[in-house]
């Protein structure tokens, strides 16, 4: 069997194909996309008011920027001068309600949306200067536009979900949507397995350690001092995505934070001095605060990410053999190894068994393969129910990379989704199909009590809801 330091090269060799190739594909796909962009601000549209919703308007570059935004993502729609004006028409029946009920969203989640939407632009595009030339705005301008985008869309969810909330479905209600569901048409379950891990977590050198912390404090110095500001210097050094930010992260709650990192970012009263070292899973970081308003907080942060030696990872790899070794042997069981020798916290209390998070947060320990960390989904799929595997790395969801060795406790295989088997995944089902209706009524009420005009050389389309196109009111 190969070693692992060889296997590991093997794997960054591939990667590091994996990835040329990926950019040589990206990098033609950018230039088409910025041609077609290019294209369009040539063509110089002049904008106008095409739809009026209550007293909100809807205007021709809200259309083009969505239809452009789509094709960007490699979701467009058909017939987009139809389907667009609707679903932004829709949304702001939505937001209405949503300000009239006080839906609250989460400034965090908007922020994370905003930055992971500047991300796939900055790929696609190669750089802030490209953004600012196809958005035709300042990146300020841009981030404040996306910000609107992500919050009515938030808002639109959370009016969505306050008025089905009160939908629940009976065992009942099920059975006898069953009985009447063409049976080619109940879904299929794809493979789910549960799976048990034991972790161990590389660690950097203290010499390493002592690297990084020398350079946050110089840093900390330098800006406590008033030489350097925290923003610039974040933007300099910080690892975090945030840095294009200036390190600032938003209002966020405690509970949106490890910890760690929270209970420093909440002790913060002094916006002009830098917090103390903090150590995550993340890595390193100084913070600074910003504002307090609430239950939130904003502060600014640097993360700096230790380098890991190779004879690190080897040596953990090599450890977490050894345990595998023992269980097979009937030293100890899976359990108890995972219990004792596990540096996952999620999964060492509870028997090694992983957890999956559904969307709508509620809590099984069964995953399709596509659910599992994909370093994990590829071991797995090679073993047999009860089989341990060989230590391997996996990349965690916060960019960590860990070994870990796993053990197949159960896989149930694909089939058409029963009552016994899938009562959770049934309901979801009906509940969906009932909310679906229930939003489809109430969308077509609302347009029968709201002013709608829409532009004469708009009207000619078939759009989903009825009753968009009104007869003008008479002359008086």
């Amino acid at each position: 069997m190969p070693s692992a330091r060889l296997m590991h090269t093997k794997r960054n060799f591939l990667n590091v194909s994996l990835q040329y190739i990926f950019m040589k594909k990206l990098s033609i796909i950018a230039c088409a996309f910025i041609s077609t962009i290019c294209g369009f601000a040539q063509e110089n549209v002049v904008d106008k008011v095409i739809w009026v919703v209550g007293d909100e308007p809807i205007l021709l570059s809200d259309v083009e920027e969505t239809r452009l935004s789509q094709e960007a993502h490699g979701t467009p729609v058909e017939n987009p001068y139809a389907v667009i004006p609707e679903q932004i028409a829709i949304q702001k029946l939505f937001v209405h309600q949503a300000q009239i009920d006080s839906v609250e969203v989460s400034d965090a989640m908007i922020d994370a949306e905003i930055e992971q939407e500047i991300e796939y632009y900055m790929q696609m595009l190669g750089s802030k200067e490209n953004i600012e030339a196809w958005s035709g705005r300042t990146m300020a301008q841009y981030r404040t536009l996306l910000r609107k985008k992500y919050k009515d869309q938030e808002m639109m969810r959370g009016e969505q979900q306050k008025l089905t909330k009160q939908i629940k479905v009976t065992p009942a209600e099920i059975r006898e949507f069953l009985k009447t569901y063409p049976e080619d048409s109940i879904p299929m379950i794809p493979t789910q397995v549960e799976v048990q891990i034991i972790t161990a977590i590389p660690q950097p050198t203290r010499e390493e350690v002592e690297r990084i912390e020398t350079k946050l404090r110089d840093i900390a110095k330098r800006v406590n001092s008033g030489e350097k500001d925290f923003s610039a210097m974040a933007r300099s050094y910080s690892e975090d995505g945030s840095f294009r930010n200036g390190g600032e992260l938003g209002l966020t709650g405690r509970n949106q934070w490890v910890p760690e990192f929270a209970d420093v970012a909440f002790s913060l009263n002094d916006p002009k001095k830098v917090s103390k070292i903090v150590r995550t899973e993340f890595g390193f970081h100084i913070m600074q605060l910003i504002e307090k308003r609430g239950d939130k907080v904003n502060v600014r942060h640097i993360l700096l990410k230790p380098t890991i030696e190779q004879e690190e990872y080897t040596k953990q790899l090599t450890y977490l053999n050894e345990i595998a070794d023992s269980v097979r042997n009937g030293v100890l069981t899976f359990d108890e190894a995972a219990f004792l020798a596990s540096a996952d916290k999620d999964t060492r209390s509870n028997h090694g068994l992983m957890v999956n998070v559904l969307e709508d947060r509620s809590v099984t320990s069964r995953f399709k393969m596509k659910e599992l960390p994909q370093d994990v989904a590829k071991v797995v799929d090679t073993l047999q129910v009860g089989q341990i595997s060989e230590s391997f790395l996996m990349t965690t969801k916060t960019g960590q990379t860990v070994c870990c060795v796993v053990k197949l406790k159960s896989r149930i295989d694909a089939h058409r989704a029963s009552i016994t088997e899938d009562f959770q995944v049934l309901r979801e089902l009906v509940t969906e199909k009932r909310c679906s209706e229930y939003l489809d009524k109430w969308i077509a009420d609302k347009i029968k009590t709201t002013y709608v005009k829409i532009d004469p050389q708009w009207r000619n389309y078939n759009f989903k809801y009825d009753g968009w196109i009104k007869e003008d009111a008479p002359k008086q």
